[in-house]
């Protein structure tokens, strides 16, 4: 079950008008701690738990699509909940950690029409959120993005107008 407040924001609005939901990884550790390729770092036990928690978040919100970045721990954040809706993952470099908000904002448009999460990195997430607040986008909670996280981006005909802050799963 999805929560995120009050404001017209309970279960029905969000499902109704919610064109994106931008998930930032599960926890994988720290880059330090991970002895191989950070493309390859997989989640820790507790970014497991968070990956599982993201199917009572997200799963009944009528997401059509699941696109992720290449690496690992993106790749197995979004895989509960692929499993739990019956759709694939995706890969999509757009998503991959350096890539900008650019390629993020073209990758949004292709998704107009239905309700997608995608999963990318704590640096392409605010690069994101910025570009879109330049652009009339109206941040209802303080900008943050912990790992585990989700974005709830909603738009009308014109663009992008609102975003919300869903905390990590427990």
């Amino acid at each position: 079950m999805i929560d995120v407040g009050s404001g017209g924001w309970g279960r029905s609005s969000v499902t109704a008008v919610a064109s994106l939901y931008v998930v930032r990884h599960a926890h994988a550790g720290t880059r330090g701690e991970y002895d191989g390729p950070d493309e390859e770092r997989p989640l820790t036990d507790r970014g497991w738990r968070q990956a599982r928690g993201l199917v009572e978040v997200l799963g009944d919100v009528g997401i059509t699509r699941l696109l992720t970045s290449p690496y690992v721990r993106c790749r197995q954040t979004l895989e509960p909940l692929g499993e739990a809706l019956g759709l694939p993952v995706e890969v999509d470099e757009r998503l991959a950690e350096g890539s900008g908000f650019g390629p993020v904002l073209d990758l949004a448009e292709e998704l107009r029409e239905a309700p997608a999460v995608l999963c990318s990195h704590g640096d392409v997430i605010p690069d994101l959120l910025e570009a879109l607040v330049r652009r009339g986008m109206e941040l209802q909670d303080p900008a943050r993005w912990p790992k585990g996280s989700t974005w709830v981006l909603v738009r009308d005909e014109e663009g992008f107008v609102k975003g919300r802050f869903i905390p990590p799963p427990a």
